[in-house]
């Protein structure tokens, strides 16, 4: 987020209203003082004991944090910068890598050197590192990328070890954190942590894999912030557990419920950087446990030496926007390793003290155009304090559709104005997640992209269907070779080598106004078609037929007033080669760009976190097995806002 862009306007939000400690209602404290004037992410202010009022910038999309004008409380900034986490390995596979990990905060037991701003240039670049993806075959090790603010830079967690391939695809990746080796009767050892090295260290070495080819072993956990990764626990059928991640409480006080991060042990918030779990093998074998924000790994429950009983649970993926590892995958049905988790940037310093109260808690608080918006970018709780809180207006985004050669439809958008809260009842505010991208007209990996999931506000204990039940429903995967879209609340774009596809439905299940619309559709069958944009919020996807003008384009997102940032936005169709091999865009409001059908093919971008945005198709070289995979689908986000 922060990107100034056709595909994500929340900097036109943020160059308006993030200005200096006056302009968002705040008042210097009894002992003076002025806070920054700075720019970029999404703005937590709160306040700490004994009285200081601190403001948070999350990142969880690229951006820029700008500084204008220093305050009287110093120069020096405090940061969290949390890498992409790895992908999970393949069949019996080591656990991703969690993202490196570093930080400043005060007191923290990580906590690195200061860090002063200033205004001369006053820029600083953030980069927020994707997470690997889960390997589906043997071929690869999928690190994740690296997270940058300014001169700070984590390194991307590394990808776990594969079953089967020699070394080093067997060893897991080294990075942030190290991933997982598998198992099998090579080397199998976990990727090293702290990688490149900094002090304090940013994450720890995976655990490694069972150095035996037979059944009953698995493969080693991925390295956490806060711990190694488990080895494999030998001859029980179980993969090793994720390393630990770290708590880090920068983004809201102490004591309250953090609007970012992993629950963790005890049912505490603000967790980052798990290791995932690794694969475990052969029937009763379990996968490995994930450590806070990390994906459990996926058990064995069908096929090769286990019995034949139904196919296993799948890897989970790392945690959005925490670094998490993602799971290795079981022995046996559902091989396939779960992606890493995105990164995030949290960058906050002291302001002073405010002057306008929040009515409610939950989410992150800020003051905008007379407006008092709590943005929950994770699922979390709203409670309004105030009995003259009567009603207030909500957005509520799904998470988007993955892409595969078409592009994932955007999560369902829907607004409602004058919502009624009863004082002091807490309401659960779900944020979706974004579906998983797939491997575009390879068989046997040509599989539909994922939906995404829905996001919900509803009071506690929960009463649905009624009025006081609001749900979002997650945008439709995008199409594969010659396969329609996925309806869902905006469709998924057909695939696109198709004589006839049509694309996902919008709208789906009905509700009025509508929540989205549907995906392109593709007509002409031809080699170097294109798959159809996946539909947003506002428009319907393009169609992926050749020839068309803006042929497969995600389709544009809507602008929500009460922020002033477009959302949900529909991914682009992925090329085939011979084709235009060009990047056909997303959607403005989160959409991503749909890949390109050249030697070698690229990769579908995911859709815009916490936008819905869907991701983007993957590219298809016709003339050998060179595809890439499309992108995964943006986060959800839920916004309420009353009258200050």
């Amino acid at each position: 987020m922060g990107v100034r862009s056709v595909n994500n306007s929340l900097q036109q939000f943020l160059d308006t209203f993030v200005r200096s400690g006056t302009d968002a209602s705040i008042s210097a404290p009894s002992s003076g003082g002025t806070g920054l004037t700075a720019t970029g992410g999404v703005i937590s202010d709160y306040n700490t004991p004994p009285g200081a009022v601190y403001r948070a910038h999350i990142f969880t999309s690229s951006g820029t944090f700008t500084v204008s004008a220093l305050g009287t409380f110093g120069s020096n900034v405090e940061y969290l910068v949390v890498a992409g986490g790895g992908g999970g390995g393949y069949y019996d596979g080591g656990g991703g890598g969690a993202g490196g990990l570093r930080t400043n905060l005060t007191g923290h037991p990580l906590a690195g050197s200061a860090f002063p701003v200033s205004t001369s240039p006053g820029s600083y670049t953030v980069t927020i590192g994707g997470g690997g993806g889960g390997a589906v075959d043997g071929n690869y090790v999928n690190p994740g990328t690296p997270s940058v603010f300014g001169p700070i830079t984590s390194a991307g967690g590394g990808g776990g070890g594969n079953f089967s391939p020699p070394a080093p695809l067997s060893q897991g990746g080294s990075g942030g954190s190290g991933g997982g080796g598998s198992r099998g009767s090579g080397s199998t050892s976990g990727g090293s942590g702290n990688t490149p090295p900094t002090s304090p260290p940013q994450g720890n070495g995976g655990g490694s894999g069972h150095t035996n080819s037979g059944s009953n072993y698995g493969g080693g956990g991925g390295g956490g912030a806060g711990s190694s990764g488990s080895p494999s626990p030998g001859a029980s059928a179980v993969g090793g557990a994720g390393g630990t991640g770290v708590q880090v409480l920068i983004a809201a006080a102490p004591a309250s419920s953090q609007p970012v991060g992993a629950p963790g042990p005890g049912g505490g918030t603000g967790w980052f950087a798990g290791g995932g779990g690794a694969g475990g093998e052969s029937q009763p074998g379990t996968g490995g446990t994930g450590g806070p924000g990390g994906g459990p790994g996926g058990p064995f429950a069908g096929g090769g030496g286990g019995g034949n009983q139904t196919p296993s649970p799948a890897a989970t993926a790392g945690t959005y926007s925490t670094g998490g590892g993602g799971g290795g995958g079981a022995g046996g049905n559902n091989t396939n390793g779960g992606n890493g988790g995105s990164g995030i940037v949290v960058v906050r310093y002291q302001i002073a003290q405010l002057t306008a109260t929040a009515k409610a808690t939950g989410g992150a608080i800020s003051y905008y155009n007379g407006q008092t918006i709590h943005t929950f970018l994770t699922t979390g709780t709203f409670t309004s304090t105030s009995p003259t809180l009567s009603s207030v207006d909500i957005l509520v985004v799904a998470g988007g559709g993955g892409g595969s050669a078409g592009g994932g439809g955007a999560g369902g958008y829907r607004t409602i104005s004058g919502y009624s809260v009863t004082p002091g009842n807490p309401y659960t505010a779900s944020v979706g997640g974004g579906g998983a991208g797939a491997y575009n007209n390879q068989a046997p990996l040509s599989i539909m992209g994922a939906s995404g999931t829905s996001s919900n506000l509803y009071p506690t204990p929960v009463s649905y269907p009624s009025p006081t039940y609001i749900r979002s429903d997650g945008g439709g995967g995008g199409g594969y070779w010659n396969v329609n879209g996925s309806p869902g609340g905006s469709g998924g774009g057909a695939g696109n080598r198709a004589s006839s596809a049509s694309g996902g439905t919008g709208n789906t299940p009905p509700y009025s106004p509508p929540q989205g619309n549907p995906g392109g559709p593709v007509a002409d069958g031809s080699v170097d078609g294109i798959g159809g944009g996946g539909g947003g919020a506002g428009a319907a996807g393009s169609s992926g037929t050749s020839g068309t003008p803006n042929k497969g384009q995600g389709g544009s997102g809507s602008l929500y007033p009460v922020t002033n940032i477009t959302y949900a936005g529909g991914g682009g169709g992925g090329s085939r080669s011979p084709g235009p091999q060009s990047l056909i865009p997303g959607g403005p409001g989160g959409g991503g760009t749909g890949g390109d059908g050249a030697n070698p093919s690229t990769a579908g971008t995911p859709g815009a976190q916490n936008l819905g945005g869907g991701g983007g198709g993957g590219g298809f070289y016709e003339f050998g097995p060179k595809y890439g995979p499309g992108g995964s689908g943006g986060s959800g986000v839920i916004v309420i806002s009353y009258p200050t």
